[in-house]
């Protein structure tokens, strides 16, 4: 594996918050990062009013505060809903006919720390709830201590099971490496070049298709989460795999993502590192609910003349 120069990685991640950006570029491209949100919510304290409030706003993800002009262009609905597997009926009632997916962490999601077994049934049972999407996460203890094979594995049987599931429809699988528990960018690019790999080599299965696998920084539970040194690392690993095979797998950075010009500026990174093809929601992802707000009121301030305030904007 070739070794990730981090300092010239942390200055070319820089640069791409340093691009000027006009404003119909900046319309475009709030709407674009509103459409690849994965709204999130993982507490243990969710409730299913909490899960409907959220996925109501994840179908209309800007309310026009009363007496405020409305933009001329329709704001469009986030990517997905993502939850606990005991709440994914509940999404999935909620965002019936909406477009808008229901994800679930699963595998054992945050720590990985359970027996594999386990972590495949927690997986089914999303599935079979009517998840279309899988955030799985991998086991950082079996990487750091160099058990590569058995990482690969458990990805193979989690992509497997998620291909032809036992219950349900196929459903797209997210590999979260938890970036911030691998210490350094070589090993980000390691985890990232095994995720694609174990992915892409499924006995009896054909490669993915477009979107249909992607990588993923972050639970949210650790920190740091998404960086842009990190998520350029991985963006690299997903363009050396297209260029090899012409294979397309997504991203998602996930965590500490929280205002629109953050999130631009990881646009303008995806843009020149693996070109606008991925500049959609079946390729790129933000997992960050916070953002949407944010953009909100970004969009509320460029086309309607003001600036929301926090409490014009709801939190789910």
């Amino acid at each position: 594996m070739r070794g990730v120069d981090a300092i010239m990685a942390a200055r070319r991640a820089e640069s791409f918050t340093k691009r000027s950006i006009k404003a119909a570029s900046k319309r475009q491209a709030l709407r674009c990062a509103m459409s690849m949100l994965d709204l999130t919510t993982l507490e243990g304290k969710d409730t299913p009013g909490k899960v409907r409030a959220l996925c109501r706003k994840a179908v209309q993800p800007l309310d026009v505060p009363a007496g405020a002009k409305a933009p001329d262009l329709p704001v469009p609905h986030v990517a997905a809903v993502c939850v606990y597997p005991m709440l994914v009926p509940v999404a999935c009632e909620a965002l019936a006919g909406s477009g808008v997916h229901v994800a679930a962490v699963a595998t054992g999601f945050p720590s990985a720390q359970y027996p594999l077994d386990v972590r495949l049934r927690d997986c089914a049972d999303a599935i079979a709830a009517g998840a279309d999407e899988i955030d799985m996460v991998i086991s950082r203890g079996l990487f750091l201590a160099g058990r590569f094979d058995e990482i690969a594995r458990e990805i193979r049987e989690t992509r497997a099971l998620c291909a032809r599931p036992p219950a349900g429809r196929p459903a797209h699988l997210k590999i979260i490496l938890e970036t911030g528990e691998l210490e350094t960018l070589d090993n980000v690019r390691r985890a990232s070049d095994l995720a694609i790999d174990a992915a892409c080599a499924v006995p009896g299965l054909p490669q993915p298709g477009d979107g249909e696998v992607f990588i993923k920084t972050s639970t949210g539970k650790v920190q740091p989460a998404a960086t842009m040194p990190v998520t350029l690392v991985m963006l690299e690993a997903i363009r050396d795999r297209f260029m090899a095979s012409g294979i397309r797998i997504g991203m998602k950075p996930a965590g500490g993502i929280r205002t629109a010009k953050q999130a631009i500026a990881y646009l303008v990174m995806v843009k020149e590192t693996l070109g606008d093809e991925w500049l959609s929601p079946h390729l790129f992802r933000f997992g960050a609910s916070a953002l949407a707000n944010d953009i909100a009121r970004q969009i509320l301030r460029m086309e309607c003349g003001g600036y929301a305030a926090s409490y014009d904007v709801t939190e789910a």
